[in-house]
């Protein structure tokens, strides 16, 4: 299956897509959009990439298709996805469904919103949230990292269990946003720590390449946060 990957490294999902189709040695050509510089906002790009105007966006031939869980799915129905990441099995794919759906109102919609006002906004506007306005977002997500590592970090090493899928591809890459604005994740939350290590090692060297941007970003910040205190 040759593809064409349209992702942008600072969008969760198109680093997890990226990290998957490495992963499973898919064959495909990366074709780097760059959102803060407005690319994907083009004419162009809607016209000849994606009508929605987001990555990631997949290219199969003359087949379009975005939204990287609908992607995930696609790939594995060409029988192109690992059973170990995607299982065939019917049961054991719904579990890993299970956790892909319930990520969207919980995980990825509060770690990205937290981020968002945090971190995007004020690097887009110049003008930063006062901390009265940014807690309830940061309470939010929070409240998503507690029930994360308490209800689907229990029965095993990963999510569904003592193998890695893509539950914990998608999940790793949400919950590593929050970092570019200074919240730690692992703090204090000693389950999801070693299982975030885990997914990091299992997917060794393609989870840090993804990351490289991030982890600089990271390492921006938390420089400028130490200097600020001198």
């Amino acid at each position: 299956m040759s593809l064409k990957l349209y992702v942008d490294a600072l969008s969760q999902p198109s680093r997890a897509l990226l990290i998957f189709l490495q992963a499973s040695n898919i064959p495909f050509t990366k074709c780097i959009v760059k959102l803060g510089a407005g690319e994907h906002l083009s004419e162009e790009f809607k016209n000849n990439i994606s009508r929605f105007q987001k990555v990631p966006v997949v290219i199969h031939g003359d087949f379009h298709l975005t939204e990287s869980v609908a992607i995930l799915r696609y790939i594995s129905r060409e029988n192109a996805a690992p059973n170990n990441l995607y299982p065939k099995d019917s049961k054991l794919q719904a579990r890993v469904d299970e956790y892909l759906e319930w990520q969207h109102t919980n995980i990825r919609a509060n770690c990205a919103m937290y981020f968002r006002k945090k971190w995007l906004e004020p690097k887009i506007t110049g003008e930063e949230l006062s901390e009265k306005l940014l807690l309830p977002y940061e309470r939010r997500m929070v409240d998503s990292l507690n029930d994360f590592e308490n209800l689907w970090l229990s029965s095993g090493a990963f999510i569904t269990g003592d193998t890695l899928t893509a539950a914990d591809i998608w999940a790793a890459c949400e919950i590593e946003q929050p970092r570019i604005a200074g919240y730690d994740p692992e703090s204090e939350r000693p389950v999801l720590s070693r299982w975030l290590n885990n997914v990091r090692k299992s997917l060794s060297p393609h989870y840090e390449e993804a990351h490289t941007l991030l982890n600089k970003l990271v390492q921006k910040s938390t420089m400028k946060k130490a200097s600020s205190k001198l």
